[in-house]
C-alpha cells in the first residue's frame, strides 16, 4: 500500500469511525432504527406549525411506534407547500438535543459563574412571584420589564400586563425588521409584515440589497425565487459579497459596504431623469413628488459610482434594466436592516425606489396582503398606568416607534430614570448575542433584582439569570392560533406530538402557574389551553377536530392586486405615498433620504459584516445535533488577496480583534475572491461561551460579542450591527 493510500484509508476509516460515534449517540437518544423495525413500525402523523425561526411553516410531524421520526412540510399550508428548509427538517433534532434544559434551576452562586441547584416547579415560581411582588410593593409594577421572542411569549406578556408590566420589547424589531417596516409606514401607510408580501412568483426582475435568498431560507420566498430563477427572470443584486443570490443574478453590484443609500438615491435619479418611472402611478397617487425630485437632483449615477466604488455603465444598466420590467419589478424591502444607524431612511429609499415602479398592489410587485378573522376568547383587559413607558414604544424617546425598544429597556436599567427597572423576564431569546455591546447588557443586569429566563437551552443570557425555566419545544406544546398575513389568510394550529423528555413545561403552563402565584389567576380562565383554542376556532364557524387533523385554516381569496380588482388606498396624511414625508420635518429629520458617509476602517482593520446560514436559526440551533452536524462552526470570508498579504492560509484559524479590543474565539478563514477586500463576512449565532451548551462551546467565533460599537436609528431606535471593524489576529 503506498504512503498515499494509506493515508486515504486512514482518513476514510477515522471518518466512518466518527459517523458510527454519532449514530450510536443519535440511536441512544432516539431508540434503536433496528428496535422500531423490529415492532410495529406503525407511524402516526400528526399536523403543526414550525418554531425553528419566525417563518412558521405548516408541517406535519411523524412517529412510527410513538416515537419522534421526522417533520416534514404540510402541503396544505402556504408558508411551507409541503416543504420545509434544513431548520425545519432538522427539528427533530431539537427534541433530542442533549444540552437542552431539562428542568427548574435557580442560582447558588455569583450571577454569571453558572452554579445552579435543581428545584421544583413550584419553588421556582413561588421565589419568582415573591420577588415580583417585592418589586411591585417598592418600585412599582412598571419597573419590571419583559424581553420577548418567539410565539411562545403571547401568555407570558398577557399575565405579566395584567399584573402591571408596561415596558416590554422583542429583539426583532430594533435588531432586524423595524426600521423596514416604519419606513414604509411613512410612505405608503402600511409597514412590511412578516412574510414580505412580495410576488416573487410573477415577478420579471427581483432586486436584492444585501437580501440573501438562498442563506437566510425564508421558505415560500425562497421557493419562489428558485422559480423565478428557472423561468429566466431577470436577477440584480447589491452586495459586497459575491452571495448564493448574486451566483443567479444578470447583474452583480459589488458595492462598498455602507453605500447602498447611495445607490439607492442614483437609481431613483436615473428612472425620474430618463423618464423611466410609472408617471401614472406617480401621478394619481404620488404626494409631494416635485419636492423629491428636487432634493435627489444631485445623486447621479456617477456621483454614486464613486460612492458604492462600481462602474456607472453597470449601475446605469442594472437601473434601466429595472425599469423595463414594471410594474413587475420587486426592490426586496429585506430583513435584518439594522445595519449603520440610518436605516429606516435607506429602507424608505427602497420603498420610494418601489413607488417609481409603480409596483404597489400589482401583479409581479408588492401585493397587499390578506388576513383571516378568528373569534377572540375573551380575555381580561390591562390596567390602566400612570408612569410613561420607557421602552420607546410611546414615542417619547424614538419618535416613530411603535414597538418596544429592547435597548431603550436596557438603557433604563442602566441609567435608572425616569424610573428604576429592577426585574427582567426573558423569554426565548439570548440577549448576550441578539442586542450590541455585550458589556452594557452585563452592567444592566448588575442593577436587577431579579433575572427570570425562560428557554429551551442553557444560553449566554440564561448563565446570569436568578431563574431558569425550562421551556418545551414547539413539537411538545399548543400555542396560540398563528392568524397568518399573506396572497391568503390563514389560521395554523400548533399543538403537541411529542410529550417533553424531562421536567420542561409549555410557556402557556408556567404562566398560567405564574399567574396564580401572583394573584391573578383569572386572568388565565381556561382549563389549558386545548379548551382555549377550541373555543376561538368553533366560535369563528370552523370545525376543530378538523382543524387538529388538517392543521390549517384557509380564509377566502379577495383581490390582492389592482389586476384582480384590488382598489388602491395609502393610509398616510395625505392618502397617498408620500415622496416627501411632512411627519418626518416635524420631528426634525429629513423629509427625503439623504445619503451620508460612514467611517472608514482604522488601518489594517476590515469592516465586519455578517449574514444568516441555512442551516441554523440566530443563535439558537447550533446544539441541536442534526444542524451542528449540518454546520458545526461558522467561518471569516477574507478576499484571497487580503488573506495573500497578511500570510494567511485558507482554512486556516484566527481570531478576530475588534477596534474595542474585544477579542473573538478562533475561526477558521474562507479566503475567497467572493468578497471584496476592505470587508469580512461571517454568520452570526456561533462562539457560544455558556458551558452548559457542551455542543457548541467556543465554535467558531460570536459576531454579536464583537459589536461593542453600534449607532442608533434616531428615528425608531434601531442598533446597529455594521459599524465595527475587526483586525485579523493569527494564532501562535
Amino acid at each position: 500500500m503506498t504512503q498515499l493510500s494509506r493515508r486515504r484509508f486512514l482518513a476514510i476509516s477515522t471518518a466512518t469511525l466518527g459517523a458510527t460515534g454519532v449514530a450510536t449517540q443519535w440511536s441512544a437518544l432516539t431508540g434503536s432504527a433496528q428496535a422500531a423495525q423490529a415492532a410495529t413500525g406503525t407511524v402516526t402523523q400528526i399536523p403543526t406549525f414550525c418554531e425553528m425561526c419566525f417563518w412558521r411553516c405548516g408541517g406535519i410531524a411523524h412517529l412510527r411506534d410513538g416515537k419522534l421520526w421526522k417533520f416534514e412540510g404540510n402541503p396544505r399550508d402556504p408558508q411551507s407547500n409541503g416543504r420545509l428548509c434544513p431548520r425545519g427538517t432538522g427539528a427533530v433534532g431539537a427534541h433530542y438535543d442533549p444540552d437542552r434544559l431539562r428542568q427548574p434551576l435557580m442560582r447558588v452562586g455569583e450571577r454569571g459563574k453558572e452554579q445552579w441547584k435543581a428545584v421544583s416547579w413550584d419553588e421556582a415560581l413561588g421565589f419568582v412571584a415573591e420577588k415580583m411582588n417585592k418589586i411591585k410593593a417598592e418600585h412599582g409594577a412598571e419597573s419590571m420589564a419583559l424581553f420577548n421572542h418567539g410565539f411562545g411569549q403571547r401568555f407570558f406578556q398577557h399575565v405579566l400586563r395584567t399584573w402591571g408590566v408596561v415596558n416590554y420589547a422583542g429583539p426583532s424589531y430594533a435588531q432586524c425588521r423595524g426600521p423596514r417596516d416604519v419606513g414604509y409606514l411613512l410612505t405608503y401607510g402600511t409597514g412590511v409584515g412578516s412574510p414580505e408580501p412580495t410576488d416573487i412568483k410573477n415577478t420579471d426582475c427581483l432586486v436584492l440589497i444585501g437580501s440573501h435568498l438562498g442563506e437566510n431560507m425564508h421558505n415560500s420566498q425562497v421557493q419562489e425565487f428558485a422559480q423565478a430563477v428557472e423561468r429566466r427572470a431577470t436577477v440584480i443584486v447589491a452586495d459586497p459579497r459575491y452571495s448564493v443570490a448574486a451566483s443567479k443574478a444578470k447583474y452583480w453590484l459589488p458595492v462598498k459596504p455602507g453605500t447602498d443609500l447611495a445607490l439607492i438615491l442614483a437609481w431613483c435619479h436615473l428612472l425620474v431623469k430618463e423618464g423611466r418611472y410609472d408617471q401614472a402611478f406617480v401621478k394619481e397617487h404620488g404626494h409631494g413628488f416635485d419636492k423629491f425630485v428636487d432634493a435627489i437632483k444631485d445623486n447621479t449615477v456617477e456621483w454614486a459610482a464613486t460612492e458604492c466604488d462600481v462602474s456607472p455603465e453597470l449601475i446605469r444598466a442594472a437601473g434601466r434594466e429595472m425599469a423595463s420590467h414594471r410594474p413587475a419589478a420587486i426592490v426586496h424591502p429585506g430583513r435584518r436592516v439594522n445595519w449603520y444607524g440610518d436605516d429606516t431612511q435607506r429602507s424608505r429609499g427602497i420603498a420610494l425606489l418601489n413607488a417609481l415602479l409603480g409596483n404597489y398592489g400589482r401583479k409581479g410587485g408588492m401585493f397587499v396582503s390578506q388576513g383571516i378573522k378568528i373569534a377572540p376568547y375573551g380575555l381580561n383587559t390591562y390596567p390602566e398606568h400612570d408612569k410613561p413607558r420607557l421602552d420607546g414604544a410611546s414615542g417619547d424617546i424614538y419618535p416613530f416607534a411603535d414597538e418596544g425598544v429592547t435597548t431603550a429597556i436596557r438603557d433604563a436599567t442602566i441609567s435608572g430614570k425616569p424610573y428604576p427597572i429592577k426585574g427582567w423576564f426573558v423569554y426565548s431569546t439570548n440577549l448576550m448575542q441578539a442586542l450590541p455591546s455585550e458589556a452594557e447588557t452585563i452592567k444592566a443586569i448588575q442593577n436587577l433584582d431579579l433575572l427570570v429566563v425562560c428557554e429551551t437551552m442553557p444560553s449566554e443570557i440564561a448563565g446570569w439569570a436568578d431563574v431558569i425555566l425550562p421551556d418545551t419545544t414547539f413539537l411538545e406544546r399548543h400555542d396560540e392560533l398563528l392568524t397568518g398575513f399573506g396572497r391568503n389568510g390563514w389560521a395554523a394550529l400548533r399543538q403537541p406530538v411529542v410529550a417533553a423528555p424531562h421536567d420542561q413545561k409549555p410557556a402557556w403552563w408556567i404562566a398560567k402557574e405564574l399567574a396564580g402565584k401572583l394573584g391573578i389567576p383569572e386572568c388565565m380562565p381556561f382549563k389549558d389551553l386545548e379548551d382555549y383554542l377550541k373555543v376561538r376556532v368553533e366560535k369563528s364557524g370552523h370545525s376543530w377536530e378538523k382543524l387538529k387533523t388538517e392543521g390549517v385554516i384557509m380564509a377566502e381569496h379577495t383581490p390582492i392586486t389592482v389586476e384582480e380588482g384590488l382598489a388602491l388606498s395609502f393610509d398616510t396624511p395625505s392618502g397617498k405615498v408620500e415622496f416627501w414625508s411632512d411627519q418626518l420635518v416635524e420631528k426634525g429629520f429629513d423629509a427625503v433620504p439623504k445619503y451620508t458617509r460612514h467611517p472608514e476602517a482604522p488601518a489594517d482593520h476590515f469592516r465586519l459584516i455578517t449574514g444568516r446560514a441555512p442551516g441554523h436559526t440566530f443563535s439558537r440551533t447550533q446544539t441541536n445535533p442534526l444542524l451542528h452536524d449540518l454546520m458545526p462552526e461558522n467561518e471569516v470570508w477574507v478576499n484571497t488577496a487580503t488573506a495573500a498579504k497578511l500570510g494567511i492560509q485558507n482554512r486556516e484559524y484566527v481570531k478576530l480583534r475588534n477596534q474595542d479590543g474585544v477579542l473573538s474565539s478562533r475561526i477558521r478563514v474562507k479566503a475567497t475572491q467572493r468578497i471584496r477586500g476592505d470587508c469580512v463576512y461571517m454568520v452570526y449565532g456561533f462562539g457560544h461561551t455558556s458551558k452548559l451548551m457542551k455542543t457548541a462551546y467556543l465554535k467558531g467565533a460570536s459576531a454579536g460579542q464583537l459589536n461593542s460599537l453600534y449607532k442608533t436609528d434616531p428615528i425608531m431606535g434601531a442598533t446597529s450591527i455594521h459599524t465595527n471593524f475587526v483586525a485579523i489576529v493569527k494564532e501562535a
